[in-house]
């Protein structure tokens, strides 16, 4: 450390020869080995002196012969994927034909396909990975599934504002689902014909069979308007409020099916499958009270969503419960408010959250509001609501703490940006997303000081045009500094994951970042597990309990000695499948 505090012209290049401490072999000027040794020396503790600064640095400290060893392994695979599966030089692969060329770090769904078939993808699949802390309900499960079952439910409607006969008006017309009881016109003509009328209900399978090429286009069709397409994904040069637009726009699309109650608790039965088969144990989920539920052969939608919330919580607890359901902890549920409803509009939807709450006191665990951050109503605006919410949440006795969104956007210094100054001096346990935050070094102590985690979705920002890659990504600059973070998934059936689990998050980030390693993606999973809301705290004991990790007494330091456990599990599956293949001593 001392060789690099001085300035080179100042070092004794002669330490160790002083006869002759410079020599010319071939033209080539060299200089005597002590001297380089001892520069390589201060070099190596420097590096090694930031890397103590890292986030993962404790965990990395503690960890188990068994898992230093599943670790290097890990290394190595990712090593020669690096050099084989991803290198353009190695074999002649379809992307040259496709126009571009295979690189590590490659855009996500560029390379979705072929990480899906390496060995990294089936060591990161087997991972135990914590807790899901940032995902839209409404933009959880396979789609392919959930048309099957709307295709499969009786009474189940497709209804658009307009003819759905063009191409244009198919891409861009509004459309979405009910359940009917009775179809009473029976006569209606084609949704797909010129002669339909605005707004009358077509039976779904009815019109699934008469769209242009039968009933697997409609189903293509469906899955267009309800997901980010391939094409679209990549097209970053239309920038972000394109693709927001497109976001937005699945969102009604997918609640209008979701929402009748017996596709919805089999949709929450088949969410929750798909996360514990991945390796998920917990998952704190937002939605958005928008969209009516309508309970089972109703007449009409109900006019609250009491109904709703009670089947969420049974079909939760019958997950838990049940023998698929084993070693699955459980979920909660952050109410979310849309950042652009009006004053009285967010102000009735807090009351509603409140009156919930007190219903279902163990399901609604926070607050939050949500919406692209860049088309306005920051934080500083909505303070008012905010404080006549906690306000009132104190009148009523009941404790909904903020996990606020915020910093999802490119800007430095504008009000969007400044979200994360509100978000931290309101409180917020989380952050979602955070993206910009690694730009505000006074907030980053703040956020260190005051134990506040960031809910990192490296996929989503790629895809909502954050950042062109995850190379590119600013989650290494948070971890390098000390700040607390954890992986999620935020809207994979809608951004193109496909299902429901967080292993596309957890292999980009171990694929992509070098410092990271398994060491550090299983840093990040514990993190989850530390953070989650399993349960109702105040603001102190919040804090006790994240001081005393597994070292406390409560559900939180079970959770994560559990975790502990599973994770050296794992880590010997890592070590007896793959460990005779790979050589660690060549890591060295």
């Amino acid at each position: 450390m001392e060789l690099l505090e001085q300035p080179l012209s100042e070092l004794d290049m002669a330490d160790g020869d002083d006869d002759e401490p410079w020599l010319e072999e071939e033209g080539v000027p060299t200089i005597d080995q002590p001297f380089i040794q001892k520069y390589l020396d201060g070099r190596d503790a420097l590096v090694a002196q930031e890397k103590r600064q890292r986030s993962d640095h404790a965990f990395r400290e503690t960890l188990s012969p068994m898992a230093a060893e599943a670790s290097a392994i890990v290394s190595a695979i990712r090593f020669e994927e690096q050099q084989t599966l991803w290198n353009p030089e190695y074999e002649d692969n379809l992307a040259k034909q496709e126009g571009f060329e295979l690189h590590p770090g490659m855009m996500f769904s560029l390379a979705k396909d072929r990480m899906e078939s390496t060995k990294l993808w089936k060591i990161v699949k087997k991972m135990p990975k914590g807790a899901l802390l940032h995902c839209h309900l409404g933009a959880m499960g396979d789609l392919d599934w959930l048309i099957e079952k709307a295709l499969q439910t009786d009474g189940i409607c497709i209804v658009a504002t307009t003819s759905l006969a063009t191409a244009e008006a198919r891409q861009t017309a509004s459309f979405g689902f009910l359940y009917e009881k009775a179809v009473t016109n029976t006569d209606a003509q084609s949704i797909w014909s010129e002669d339909y009328d605005p707004d009358e209900s077509i039976p779904i399978a009815k019109a699934a069979d008469a769209f242009p090429g039968g009933r697997q286009d409609f189903v293509d069709w469906f899955k267009s308007r309800t997901s980010i397409t391939h094409e679209e994904s990549v097209q970053h040069h239309l920038g972000p409020g394109a693709i927001w637009r497109k976001f937005m726009s699945c969102f009604p699309i997918l609640s209008s099916l979701q929402l009748y109650e017996p596709i919805f608790r089999s949709f929450i039965r088949k969410m929750l499958s798909e996360l514990h088969e991945d390796g998920v144990m917990w998952v704190d989920m937002r939605t958005v009270f928008s969209e009516p539920f309508t309970r089972t052969g109703a007449d009409k939608p109900d006019d609250n969503f009491e109904g709703m919330l009670a089947a969420l919580q049974e079909e939760i607890d019958a997950f838990v419960a049940s023998e698929e359901g084993k070693g699955f902890w459980g979920a909660r549920l952050i109410w979310t408010t849309v950042r652009h409803f009006g004053k009285r509009g967010i102000i009735e939807d807090m009351k509603e959250c409140i009156s919930l709450k007190q219903l279902f006191p163990d399901l609604i665990a926070g607050y939050d509001l949500v919406g692209q951050e860049d088309l306005g109503r920051p934080l500083a605006d909505l303070t008012p609501e905010l404080f006549w919410f906690k306000k009132r949440c104190m009148e009523e006795g009941v404790d909904i703490p903020f996990f606020f969104h915020a910093g999802e956007t490119l800007g430095d210094g504008d009000m969007v940006d400044e979200n994360l100054f509100d978000a931290v001096l309101l409180g917020t346990r989380r952050i979602g997303h955070g993206f910009s935050l690694y730009k505000h070094p006074l907030l980053i102590d703040m956020v260190k000081d005051k134990k506040i985690l960031v809910e990192s979705c490296p996929v989503s920002n790629e895809i909502l045009r954050l950042t062109s890659s995850i190379m590119s990504h600013p989650l290494p600059a948070l971890l390098a500094r000390g700040v607390p973070c954890a992986l999620c998934n935020d809207d994979p059936a809608i951004l193109g994951q496909g299902k429901s689990g967080m292993t596309h998050d957890f292999w980009q980030a171990l694929q992509g970042w070098e410092n990271l390693g398994l060491e550090g993606l299983a840093s990040l999973a514990e993190n989850s597990v530390r953070w989650a809301a399993y349960e109702d705290c105040s603001a102190k004991e919040w804090q006790q309990e994240l001081k005393a990790g597994a070292f406390g007494n409560g559900v939180r330091a079970c959770r994560m000695k559990e975790w502990a456990r599973e994770f050296e599990r794992f880590c010997q599956w890592v070590v007896l499948e793959f460990g005779a293949e790979h050589d660690i001593d060549t890591l060295d």
